[in-house]
């Protein structure tokens, strides 16, 4: 196996969390009641349980490295994700960014950003 990382995320509720990132095509791989795994293609999330987070003052993020942001962009619009600058959940569209890299932001329901960053 290749060496990889996985984000550690925060979530209030292993349900309502996985049926977030379902309709975004990620699948559950494992679930307790300490932690719980979801993946899509190459990219997988670990949650952890953190049922008194404030999504408001989260500060958690990560990013995702996509070989195909369109796709994923699509399955965001299709989850009726809200376009907003306010809210959660929220995404803000790709945009190429001074770095050079197309990058959208997504907000979940527990407040946590995810850098949905486009592969070269």
């Amino acid at each position: 196996m290749t060496d990889h990382s996985t984000p550690n995320l925060p979530a209030r509720d292993f349900a309502a969390t996985a049926a977030f990132y379902a309709a975004l095509g990620f699948e559950e791989d494992y679930r307790s009641d300490g932690w719980m795994i979801l993946s899509r293609g190459g990219a997988t999330l670990e949650f952890f349980p953190y049922p008194d987070l404030d999504p408001y003052h989260s500060a958690f993020s990560c990013c995702l490295r996509l070989d195909d942001l369109d796709a994923m962009m699509a399955q965001v619009r299709e989850s009726h994700v809200p376009n907003a600058r306010v809210g959660i959940p929220r995404f803000h569209p790709p945009q190429q960014e001074d770095s050079g890299l197309s990058i959208a932001y997504l907000i979940d329901p527990d407040g946590t950003l995810l850098r949905l960053i486009q592969n070269d």
